[in-house]
């Protein structure tokens, strides 16, 4: 990773009570406000995406499945105050472009080394910053979507106690996974490095704090 986008980056992660302090200041969803509800409903196995597989080849730990680590995020006020913090950090440090126009390549997967990177880059540095937090891997899983134009989306489930949560670069709002407006398709697994289908569920449209 780069080391002025990890500096970037890292800084968020400096002490519970900065991280409180910068939800807050933030205008941060409270957790209190998160509804209780269940997570997708997982459907079998799945097709890979042939960038994550090659992303998986060069960084090998960010694709490993350590079963001995919690399915699920606990919501405590501290943990939601650094995920809000990531998401939001992550989603003003990074530049969105397209991998065609930023590596002339169709599809390729990295942690914006580079402070550059399309939809599942920015999934991706969230999901590294937050295991160093000390959130348990398996239960971040990147996700594969139909967006509101119709067109694929990468985005980051959070497996919790509250339910299946989305991070997006394209909102800094946390959303429970069906009122995104998105067409699930497919995730990793928890159990595997493999994927699982979502079956192409559709949620609910949800314009609120997009």
């Amino acid at each position: 990773m780069g080391a002025g986008l990890l500096r970037t980056v890292r800084g968020m992660l400096v002490g519970a009570a900065t991280l409180l302090g910068l939800a807050a200041t933030a205008q941060a969803q409270t957790l209190a406000s998160l509804p209780s509800e269940v997570g997708a409903k997982i459907l079998g196995d799945a097709k890979p995406i042939a960038a994550w597989v090659m992303f998986c080849q060069s960084y090998a730990a960010e694709c490993a499945v350590d079963r001995t680590e919690p399915s699920r995020i606990s919501l405590t006020p501290a943990t939601w105050a650094t995920i809000v913090s990531v998401n939001r950090r992550v989603n003003k440090a990074v530049e969105p472009m397209t991998d065609q126009d930023h590596l002339h390549v169709a599809d390729r997967w990295d942690l914006a080394e580079d402070g550059i990177g399309d939809c599942e880059d920015f999934q991706l540095l969230k999901r590294h910053m937050l295991a160093e937090a000390g959130l348990p891997r398996r239960a971040m899983r990147m996700t594969v979507v139909i967006d509101e134009k119709g067109e694929g989306h990468a985005v980051l489930t959070l497996v919790t106690d509250r339910g299946d949560l989305v991070l997006d670069n394209k909102t800094n709002a946390i959303l429970p996974w069906h009122r995104t407006g998105y067409v699930f398709i497919k995730r990793e697994s928890q159990d595997a490095v493999a994927w699982v289908s979502l079956g192409g569920v559709t949620s609910p449209v949800t314009t609120a704090n997009r």
